[in-house]
């Protein structure tokens, strides 16, 4: 029979086998729970693993504003960060606002297609987005216009260059007020005076003074029945009559050298009319500018045929003057400007207008966008031969 010895229960392997302490296992249990908790912390924030390497690399960890260099990726944070970009939609660009502005770089204004908006979309159709900003003239979208290319969207065929802006103010002639806000834009203007105002003289002789570029602003005959005022264009009168009024309209503003219409949507679509008139522009070396108020206007079409140097209007400023709305209308304009090199916007000396200008004019020039006199945006055909007698 096998002798079974009694072990003293002092000794080590009494204790050590025996008589293990039972919250041994609770202490290796909850060390394994610390230690698997802070494990997936980090796999759950890694860039604050990363920021705190970094710092005590002598690195300083990226601030709030830094961008990704990726064509179209957005900056994100917090919770948008953490998911990552597996979740963005294949495809998609995230908006970048730089200097108050809404861009998608290589794109549209935030919330929207450069092709949506060349084609009108209406400003309620547009959402700026809560993005984080950066300052004026910086970003992605300032580097690409202020580097001499415009956007970054090579694909989409925007062209090369500056992206250059003509502002037009229509209706001037009937105070001389306006004209010192405007030009404390800073910025080229052209100036379209009508002919027959109460102050024509006066504006006409301010804007010589100042070497600025004028437009007589030809009154002519719309649709709707309204008023274009004294020494109209009208669709009933004969080709001499339309001859001689437009050379009357253009003496009456001296330094004019070119012409837009006021109104005309009437007038505007007739071809046989637009010709005399155009024909006279063409006899003294002056431009057009066709103020588009109908989509029916052939001006555009007849000037650069009888070898005009011409230009059409791609944004309305103010047809509704509220503020916001006219804000959306700049934008509007950048956006055009930005994806075809440059565009022309027609407005008027109402408050909200020039107070919209006053605030966005100097941000647009943070971006590196150029304003430039309407002469600079012309198409310039080869002159036709002009009608003996003309």
């Amino acid at each position: 029979m096998p002798i079974r010895r009694h072990l003293d229960p002092r000794s080590p392997r009494a204790t050590g086998a025996g008589r293990r302490r039972p919250w041994a296992g609770l202490f290796l249990f909850g060390l394994g729970v610390v230690v698997g908790g802070v494990a997936v912390y980090l796999a759950g924030h890694g860039s604050v693993w990363r920021s705190a390497v970094a710092g005590f690399g002598g690195e300083a960890p990226p601030g709030p504003e830094a961008e990704t260099s990726a064509p179209g990726a957005g900056r994100r944070s917090g919770a948008q960060h953490r998911r990552g970009s597996a979740q963005a939609a294949p495809g998609s660009r995230q908006p970048h606002r730089v200097g108050g502005l809404g861009y998608i770089v290589g794109g549209g204004p935030a919330g929207g297609t450069g092709a949506a908006h060349a084609g009108g979309a209406a400003a309620g159709e547009r959402d700026a987005g809560a993005v984080q900003g950066a300052a004026p003239g910086t970003g992605a979208a300032a580097v690409a216009l202020q580097g001499g290319a415009v956007g970054t969207d090579r694909t989409a065929g925007a062209p090369a260059g500056p992206a250059r802006i003509a502002l037009v103010i229509d209706d001037l002639g009937r105070s001389l007020d306006e004209l010192d806000n405007l030009h404390r834009l800073g910025v080229p203007i052209t100036y379209a005076v009508l002919p027959f105002e109460s102050q024509t003289a006066e504006v006409a002789a301010a804007l010589r003074r100042r070497h600025d570029e004028i437009l007589c602003h030809l009154p002519m005959e719309p649709r709707s029945g309204g008023n274009p005022g004294p020494g109209a264009l009208r669709a009933g009168m004969s080709p001499e009559q339309l001859r001689q009024s437009t050379l009357a309209a253009i003496a009456a503003v001296p330094g004019a050298v070119g012409v837009n219409n006021h109104m005309g949507s009437a007038l505007s679509a007739d071809a046989g009319s637009m010709s005399t008139i155009l024909s006279v522009l063409a006899a003294r070396g002056l431009y057009f500018l066709d103020s588009r108020t109908s989509a029916q206007s052939v001006g555009f079409r007849v000037a650069t045929s009888l070898g005009v140097p011409a230009a059409e209007r791609q944004i309305f400023l103010d047809d509704d003057p509220r503020p916001e709305a006219v804000a959306a209308e700049f934008q509007r304009l950048l956006e055009m400007a930005r994806t075809r090199g440059g565009a022309i916007a027609i407005g008027h000396p109402h408050p909200a207008t020039l107070a919209t200008l006053a605030a966005e004019v100097p941000r647009a020039q943070a971006l590196g966008y150029r304003f430039v006199q309407v002469s600079a945006l012309l198409d310039r055909p080869p002159a036709a031969p002009l009608p003996s007698g003309r």
